[in-house]
């Protein structure tokens, strides 16, 4: 469809059939474009929900968006109507228009059929829709302390709003306000796996740790950038090959023991060895868990005539370091592929496996690249880096290739140069990250630097199907890191994070400088969910041992933390077995400016770049269990001491603050202090009164109703047309009554169902005993409600009653849902 809509108008339209809509491709350049945009789907016109909010480039390149199709519960919903919002235009001078719009999907009817039935409803949609209306109408009822249809509605369908053990929370905090039980029940939570969620989602803080290990000689690698490294996760071992230490490549090859804490030189020198490759820098190591084999591929060396760039280990043409001979060597730009064996017989030798990668299918000579191994399918994945051919007028970049290993076969997924108006192609970059999630084999590829731009892009392949989603064009709006190069990132996927140790950052803004990440160098990004979530790391926080909080801050017992400088074109490795990082080397930049921003250089005059030997460990560490325990015990004890002010002795309430309260307070923490000192004004303040019997609502067999009311003595009620009776001054009319047409509907105050002590209470108390609680008045109802749901913030979704009311779903002006 081709049209034009003017803010603040929308553009809607149909499918001619029930689709699934997947993709929308929003394209041609022109200058009163949109720039932000909300698109909006359903299978009715009156309710359509948000599936995507996003924004448009100014340019000429077609841009296509990934559609929501999904919801939480991983139900595919069918769609018919489409509705497109303009929010704003590139020129502010310029009302929004809207020059095409494609949209791809699903549409055949056999396919259609298992996601729609006739009622465009698919059966598994019903259920997951019904079954969330039940859930909210239990959470509605229990909150407004309608107990009795509560339990007829849980008794009669045999539906849980909430795990048994949340329930019996519920009981014990609001109905019973028995605190022991419900401190107990919070620690005997904590050892379930309720609390996972939770714990998983609190802020992560970065644990550093300097390795000294050395070789039996005293030696360590030397100080370099741009090198390789890869690690053996089943035998803690880390290998180290090659880099650039600011005036030469270097071709050294060495192996650390994580358990014994030592380096070992495995080679002084590969290029005097059979098979092995030469000096380099900005190449990339793999490591193959299933055979314990190294893959090596990619090379910059001092034969390229180069120099580097932008300061990332990167090399470019120089006049100052150009080719020691005139005419490069017959191999100069050739992709030579290797293989070093750590297992088996062939241990410690080398096998060359490709003179040159290209002439075979694979990728060129090329440098600052990525390349990661899916162990069980025995697959390599190459993407971006720059090519090396001897033109450094012209820019060129490598697409993304596989090599199956069992085959020795190269393989083009994407070429760098094709625009396809129908696929996503993922830009072709350097100095990107790229990592492989082995469980739905994707590969997340984000930043790096194409031309003379650092990027702030994220796309997730899917090897299976060959096709690309991006899942930010800019991470830096959405939460991320600014747009940084030379960054390394590792992932965790039994955890489903990433982690991201930034190089060199520049910000969007107009004349932003390049500089090392030093505010702000390591994030966190969660995929649990499309698209996912940023996070940053911040640095183990200082504090007292004695004062500090619990959890996650047990660990700590110095006021000095050990951090490493901030750096880039250094190399990290993760193993998932220990959840451990392992950072080696790369270059501080200019040391007097590292000595500016606090580091401590030695030294106060300015130097040359500052090539790092240094390797470090880095744990993250969140809050345990231990402290939502405490969270929650002072949230509870919160709440007892406010009614210990109105039913105890004001000095026993005091003591029960100073002692019991005060021991789960964090007292370093502002917001949570400011709370405990809060609550002393409630021993100042009077008992609130007994709240009096609401009124009960007025029956709705009132006034003319009242003929449909049988008489007491069992006679048919007297039939009438108007009024016959006096009205409220005692004089006789013939006016039709008011109330004798329509029946008005009666309205419910949520404060007077509160107040009414509900039938399985009044039980509940009387089989009590002695023990029995005394009864609730409306106000303390909600407020043990009120810490009872606010509980519900440490257990996972899916074992609590829903968020969000079901008030949320009653239109002001509809009257109905």
């Amino acid at each position: 469809m081709d049209c034009v809509v003017d803010v603040p108008a929308s553009l809607s339209s149909s499918v001619a059939d029930p689709s699934i809509l997947r993709n929308s491709d929003i394209r041609e350049a022109h200058p009163c474009n949109m720039k932000e945009f909300k698109l909006y789907v359903g299978t009715n016109r009156a309710h359509m929900s948000e599936v995507l909010h996003a924004g448009l480039k100014n340019d000429s390149i077609p841009e296509t968006f990934p559609i929501k199709h999904v919801n939480k519960a991983g139900i595919c919903f069918p769609t018919q109507y489409i509705k497109i919002v303009p929010i704003s235009a590139h020129g502010q001078s310029f009302h929004t228009s809207i020059w095409h719009v494609s949209m791809t999907g699903i549409t055949e009817e056999m396919l259609v059929k298992t996601v729609a039935d006739t009622t465009l409803l698919n059966k598994r949609l019903s259920k997951y829709r019904e079954t969330s209306v039940l859930r909210h109408v239990l959470k509605h009822l229990r909150q407004r302390r309608l107990l009795t249809p509560y339990e007829s509605i849980v008794s009669r369908s045999g539906f849980q709003l909430e795990h048994p053990l949340i329930t019996k929370l519920h009981e014990a905090i609001v109905l019973q306000g028995d605190w022991q039980e419900a401190e107990h029940l919070v620690s005997f939570i904590s050892k379930t796996d309720l609390f996972d969620s939770y714990l998983h989602g609190t802020q992560p803080y970065a644990v550093w740790k300097r390795l000294h290990g050395t070789d039996p000689d005293g030696d360590v690698p030397s100080p370099r950038g741009g090198h390789a490294m890869c690690i053996d996760p089943v035998n803690d071992m880390i290998y180290l090959f090659g880099g650039w230490d600011g005036q030469k490549s270097l071709d050294d090859f060495w192996v650390y023991d994580v358990k014994e804490d030592k380096w070992r030189v495995l080679s002084h020198s590969t290029s005097g060895e059979q098979n092995a490759p030469g000096a380099r820098s900005c190449h990339k190591m793999v490591f193959d868990t299933k055979t314990g084999s190294i893959y090596l591929l990619g090379r910059l060396s001092d034969s390229d005539s180069v120099k580097a760039i932008n300061g990332s280990g990167s090399l470019t043409p120089s006049q100052g370091n150009t080719g020691e001979a005139s005419t490069p060597p017959t191999n100069a730009f050739c992709s030579e592929f290797y293989r070093y064996h750590t297992r088996g017989m062939d241990s410690g030798k080398w096998d060359f496996l490709s003179f040159d990668t290209a002439s075979s299918g694979g990728p060129p000579l090329i440098f600052d690249h990525q390349m990661v191994m899916d162990c069980e399918t025995q697959l390599l994945y190459v993407f971006g880096g720059r090519v090396v051919d001897g033109d450094w007028e012209s820019v060129k970049y490598s697409g993304l290739y596989s090599y199956n290993i069992r085959l020795s076969k190269w393989r083009l997924l994407q070429h760098p140069d094709t625009t396809n108006p129908s696929q996503i192609i993922i830009p072709s970059r350097f100095g990107h990250s790229m990592v492989l999630e082995p469980s739905t084999r994707t590969l997340f590829i984000f930043a790096g630097q194409r031309d003379d731009k650092y990027l702030s892009d994220m796309y997730a392949y899917d090897i299976a199907t060959n096709t690309a989603t991006e899942l930010y064009s800019n991470f830096s709006t959405a939460g991320g890191p600014d747009s940084c190069f030379t960054q390394r990132a590792v992932i965790d996927p039994s955890l489903r994070e990433i982690y991201v140790l930034c190089g060199l950052t520049r910000s969007q803004q107009a004349g932003a400088v390049t500089t090392v990440a030093s505010e702000a160098p390591n994030w966190m990004f969660t995929y649990d969910q499309r698209p996912g979530n940023w996070t940053q790391i911040l640095p183990q926080p200082l504090c007292n041992a004695s004062t500090g909080p619990s959890g996650h801050l047990q660990e700590r017992e110095q006021l000095q933390v050990e951090e490493p400088l901030p750096r880039y074109a250094h190399q990290v490795v993760y193993n998932p077995n220990t959840r451990t990082l392992y950072m080696h080397g790369g270059n501080a930049g200019i040391v007097g400016e590292a000595m500016e921003r606090g580091r401590g250089a030695a030294g106060g005059e300015r130097q040359k770049e500052q090539r790092l030997d240094d390797l470090w460990q880095m744990r993250l560490i969140r809050a345990g269990s231990e402290e939502v325990i405490r969270r929650a015990t002072y949230k509870i004890r919160q709440q007892q001491f406010r009614e210990m002010c109105e039913d105890a002795a004001p000095i026993k309430a005091l003591n029960f603050l100073q002692t019991e309260v005060s021991a789960v307070v964090d007292h370093s923490d502002p917001a949570e202090t400011e709370v405990f000192r809060a609550l002393l004004t409630h021993l100042l303040s009077p008992p609130a009164p007994l709240a009096s019997p609401p009124p009960l609502p007025s029956s709705p067999y009132s006034h003319a109703d009242v003929k449909s009311l049988p008489s007491k003595d069992g006679s048919p009620p007297r039939k009438r047309s108007r009024s016959d009776t006096p009205d409220i001054d005692g004089k006789w009319t013939d006016r039709l009554n008011e109330c004798g047409g329509a029946h008005s509907m009666h309205t419910v105050d949520p404060h007077a169902l509160r107040e009414m002590e509900d039938p399985l209470e009044r039980d509940m108390r009387d089989g009590a005993g002695p023990r029995a609680p005394r009864k609730l008045t409306g106000m303390r109802f909600s407020q043990r409600n009120d810490v009872f749901e606010g509980l519900l913030e440490f257990v996972s979704e899916g074992q609590k009653q829903p968020q969000g009311s079901l008030l949320d779903l009653i239109g002001v002006d509809e009257g109905g849902l």
